[in-house]
Parts: C-alpha cells; structure tokens; sequence
C-alpha cells in the first residue's frame, strides 16, 4: 500500500443520554429472517445518531414505564439507528430461532406496543474522505453497513462483503459497489468471513489509505486485526469488533 498522508480520522462525540418512550408503528419482511421496524413517537424529537456504527438500547417492557429506572430495569439489547426524521426511528433485526427477547418481539409483537430507546451515547465519526473503502460483517451488521456504503463517493475503491447463512437471506443494499455475499450454510456463524479475511494479502488491499470496517460475532476479531496488519492500517482509522458473542445474549460491542 502507498504510503500516502491521510486525508480522514476517526472522531469520537459524546451524545447527550437521552431516554424515550416510543411505540411499534409497523414492520418490513426484507428477509425471511430479516425485518425492519418504525418506531414512533413524540419523544422522538431531537433524535440524532452522527456515527454510522452508533449504537442505541432499546428496553422491551411488557408495558408503558412511569420512570426511566423503570424502563431500564426491562430486558434491553444494543442496536444501530438505521434511519430517523420527525417523530420516527427506523431499526433492522436479524431473526434467527426464537431465543432471547428483542428477535421475537420484533417479529411478532403488536402493532402499537411500547418499547424504550436509550442513547446513543456517543459517536465515532469519520472526518475527511477515506482514499478506499473496506466494509465486512455479518447479518448484523447490515444497518451500519448500509449506513456507511451511502458515505462511498462513486469511483471511489471500495469492497462490501456480508456474511449470511444463505441467498435467501440476502437483502437489498444501496451501495456504489456490487455487495459480495458470503454463505456460511450450517458452519458456525462468522467462519466464511474468517475464511475470507485470511485469504486476503497485502496485494488485495482496496486501494490507498483505507476506511475499514469488521464487524460480526467475537470470533472476527482477531483475523480482523491481523488483517489490519498486513495492510499496514492504522488501528485508530479502523474499526473492529465483535457485535455479538456465541452463546452471551447479554453482549454487546464495545462503543
């Protein structure tokens, strides 16, 4: 890779916390195992998410909460904000099975049901203009993905490869470039990705000062950073983490 200045950073916000109360307005099968929600609500206002990886928690209560402590005190799992306007949220959930609590009432929960939103927190924000783009994740990580490929000037290099357990479970994505899907069937989750990641050398890089973002279970992580390595990217210019661990409902990334 050339060595050349670098013409973006990676800048860390800190969000004012907030806590909103908002309710189930419809839902969107993208996927047989892929759905997205509106949220709605007037607490919705002022609502804002800077960084394409934020991440926000929403609390599934069985109903309306009188107090933030108890909205907090419900079941709640960590996701990333797809899209936002006047008095409506829109969020992206991968299903698989019925476990845990956030899959099945995405799936299925009345229309109209309340759920809380929490944060975001904070934000990393990409400054400048990245000379070349790498996006890598799992079904997880899509929103973001989505997210980020939208920043992609056009004619800029650039690579988005997603990992999913079939064709069926591929969804539409707005992107400059063709999406690469990676099928892992009945292997452990993150094992085509991992595949993938070790077979790149410094050779495949996708070009000059690179923006790179993986993200998908735990295990991506070090192949992640190995990566990294060979490429000769800064870590402070990347991102890499584990959205979700293997058998650890409660996990979340780290921000």
């Amino acid at each position: 890779m050339t060595d050349v200045k670098s013409a973006f950073s990676i800048e860390r916000q800190g969000l004012d916390l907030r806590f909103r109360s908002v309710t189930l307005e419809s839902r969107e099968w993208l996927a047989p195992n892929y759905v997205r929600v509106r949220l709605t609500g007037q607490d919705l206002a002022g609502f804002d998410s800077p960084g394409a990886d934020d991440h926000m928690r929403l609390f599934f209560a069985s109903a309306p909460t009188a107090s933030v402590e108890e909205m907090r005190a419900a079941p709640s799992r960590e996701y990333t904000p797809l899209a936002w306007g006047d008095g409506w949220l829109d969020v992206e959930f991968a299903i698989h099975g019925d476990a845990g609590v956030a899959a099945p009432w995405a799936a299925s929960a009345p229309l109209g049901s309340f759920v809380g939103v929490g944060g975001p927190r904070g934000s990393a924000v990409i400054t400048g203009t990245p000379g070349s783009w790498l996006l890598v994740g799992d079904e997880t990580a899509i929103p973001a993905i989505r997210r980020f490929a939208a920043m992609i000037p056009a004619d800029t290099p650039a690579r988005i490869v997603i990992e999913v357990v079939s064709a069926a479970d591929e969804v539409e994505i707005d992107a400059p470039v063709t999406v690469e899907w990676l099928h892992r069937g009945e292997a452990s989750a993150g094992s085509a990705l991992i595949a993938f990641l070790d077979g790149l050398g410094p050779a495949d890089a996708v070009g000059d000062d690179p923006f790179c973002f993986i993200a998908a279970e735990q295990s991506i992580v070090k192949p992640g950073r190995a990566l990294l390595e060979r490429w000769g990217v800064d870590t402070s210019k990347a991102v890499v983490k584990g959205y979700w661990k293997r058998g650890e409902d409660e996990y979340h990334a780290p921000h």
